[in-house]
């Protein structure tokens, strides 16, 4: 399970179909250096994304 404590790069390495999401919100996190260092929910403030929303979309695509 995706948590927004969790580091954007962990996220990608441990989950590489969440790329579609991230792309989808216009978050283009693999190419981020921050994203080794910036937690989920911080980029997702920085973006301007909902939160909620991306976790939950994040979620879904490493369960289906």
């Amino acid at each position: 399970m995706i948590t927004k404590d969790m580091t954007i790069g962990d996220i990608i390495r441990m989950y590489p179909v969440t790329l579609k999401v991230f792309e989808k919100h216009g978050l283009d996190c693999y190419e981020c250096q921050v994203a080794d260092y910036e937690q989920l929910e911080h980029g997702a403030g920085v973006h301007k994304t909902d939160v909620a929303l991306l976790l939950k979309e994040l979620n879904e695509a490493i369960s289906s």
